[in-house]
């Protein structure tokens, strides 16, 4: 295996077709004017402007991290109908997050979404028993059309052997159903990716100093890059404010007096190391209203989530002892001891629920998206659901395209005649990429090993074979990163190239999958940063 001392001369000419520089981007923000400013880089700003671009506008984004950075690359990594919701009665939403789920995960997204099957133990004294949950499996895959099977009781024998570590006292029945998982960075940054090929500007790492203003509405921002400190604007006929946790930041901006909208509710995670396979997740109910899921994901384990109100600075969320303790003690329930030692945790991240504002418990709250407009014109859009990403999307276009006087509408194709299920880049089977990959991997280049095509398939879809040629091109580009890990040196070419990555943080946590198994050493950091440096 080459040294990773070797790693900094990789690279240092970007592949042909990479993105403008950073400062040609700025320039071409500051000379137009946008019909549609979208201020915030999570999955609801990069849907409305994957939508908007669609719908013919000029779009720019910009976000003051990274793509992805925060909430939306903090979730439970699941596209889902919601099971817990039926319990509340609301078939009708179920019913829609499967065709939302159904839509990406087998035609929008099927490179980056997997089928993910689920058993739901039900143990002596819990909370539910064995026949309502049957019940509300059965009516669960029922309102997915049965297009993941029929839910049904499964024998506490027969879930121990696909779940060895699954806890089997007092444990009466399984209930099971399929869902689907992802990796939400991935699937956040391909999304960038179509709404710029649909004709929007991006930039991350542009933090907002100030709105500007014409005659007393907001019309553009004047930004800051953090990676080089130069500012710069951006004029826009309308703004759409679409920061997540700092929506009301950017409300008082617009009017100092503005009124809170939202409250924020933590969701932390933990990531460990499987002591076993796992050929299903587990959902255990906690109480009546709370689930906690065990996830493979990853090659890992990923354990939460919890859910409590949070009043402190949205940029320092973070898990603390009291979460990493109650995600294990609630995981108790139906994991056995060793699968949950401490020793395992390769990681733990937190992010940040956008609620609606107003009283009452944080997990019976909607997760509704609201969108409202400020004494500025300025539009901001909060709250949702991963699953419904493309939804917020068009629900976003239906009311610019709605606004009094019309003033984006006239230039707008209509949300309902765009593409009903538009495919991300890179839509293809991936266990065909996975084989094309091994096929065609050594010549000329080194053989690529199966978990990196495997990794590749579903993590890139066919643009896989771009990263393929980068390392036939140069066998340096073709070692792993991590001797523990599936990613090759030619995926930070590539995230560096045409992926906007500017720090270490994004290529290792957001577009590799280093930091969540632990790897991201300070040895790999640095060579990483070396060949961030290497832009021509």
């Amino acid at each position: 295996m080459t040294t990773l001392q070797s790693v900094p001369t990789l690279g240092t000419h970007p592949a042909a077709g990479s993105l403008p520089s950073r400062a040609e981007t700025r320039e071409q923000l500051s000379k137009a004017t946008y019909d549609l400013l979208v201020i915030g880089g999570g999955i609801l700003g990069i849907s409305t402007a994957w939508h908007a671009a669609q719908s013919g506008l000029r779009v720019a984004l910009v976000d003051a991290g990274d793509f992805a950075g925060a909430t939306s690359s903090a979730s439970s990594k699941l596209l889902h109908g919601g099971l817990r919701y039926l319990q509340t009665g609301a078939v009708k939403l179920v019913a829609e997050n499967h065709f939302e789920r159904r839509a990406v995960s087998r035609q929008v997204a099927p490179h980056l979404a997997n089928p993910l099957t689920f058993y739901l133990p039900v143990y002596k004294g819990g909370p539910h028993g064995a026949a309502k949950l049957g019940a509300g499996v059965f009516a669960y895959s029922a309102l997915s059309a049965f297009g993941d099977g029929v839910g049904h009781l499964l024998s506490p024998a027969k879930a121990a052997q696909d779940v060895p570590e699954l806890r089997t006292e007092n444990l009466k029945a399984v209930a099971v159903y399929g869902d689907d998982q992802m990796n939400d960075a991935r699937m956040a940054l391909m999304t960038v990716r179509a709404a710029v090929d649909a004709g929007a500007t991006v930039l991350n790492h542009a933090e907002v100093t100030g709105l500007r203003f014409t005659k007393g509405r907001v019309t553009g921002a004047d930004l800051r890059d953090r990676t080089s400190g130069d500012e710069f604007g951006v004029d826009a006929r309308l703004v759409l404010n679409a920061t997540g946790p700092w929506v009301d930041h950017l409300r008082r901006m617009e009017d100092p007096n503005a009124a809170p909208s939202i409250r924020l509710s933590k969701g932390a995670h933990l990531v460990l190391k499987r002591t076993s396979p796992w050929k299903a997740a587990l959902a255990t109910p906690i109480d009546k209203y709370r689930i906690t899921f065990a996830l493979p994901w990853e090659d890992m384990l990923l354990l939460g989530t919890t859910d409590e109100e949070y009043e402190g600075d949205p940029g320092e969320v973070a898990v603390n002892e009291k979460d990493t303790a109650q995600i294990l003690d609630e995981a108790a329930f139906s994991i056995r001891d060793q699968q949950l030692s401490r020793d395992l945790i390769t990681y733990a991240f937190a992010g940040l629920r956008v609620l609606p504002g107003g009283p009452g418990d944080t997990s019976k709250a909607k997760r509704e998206t609201v969108v409202t407009e400020g004494r500025g014109g300025m539009l901001s859009v909060a709250g949702g659901k991963w699953t419904t990403f493309r939804h917020i999307g068009r629900t976003v276009m239906n009311k610019l395209a709605s606004l009094p006087g019309r003033p984006l509408g006239e230039d707008m194709e209509p949300i309902s005649q765009l593409p009903k299920k538009l495919p991300l880049p890179g839509i293809a089977n991936p266990n065909a990429v996975a084989h094309r990959l091994l096929v065609d991997g050594g010549t000329p280049g080194p053989r690529m090993a199966a978990d990196t095509a495997r990794h590749l398939a579903t993590h890139y879809g066919s643009l896989s074979f771009d990263i393929a040629r980068l390392a036939n091109d140069n066998p340096e580009l073709a070692e792993r990163i991590h001797p523990d890990a599936p990613e090759i040196w030619a995926q930070v070419a590539y995230a560096r190239d045409h992926e906007w990555a500017e720090t270490a943080d994004d290529v290792l946590r957001r577009r590799t999958t280093l930091t969540i198994r632990g790897l991201a050493t300070d040895e790999i950091r640095t060579r990483v940063e070396d060949m961030l440096g290497k832009k021509a």
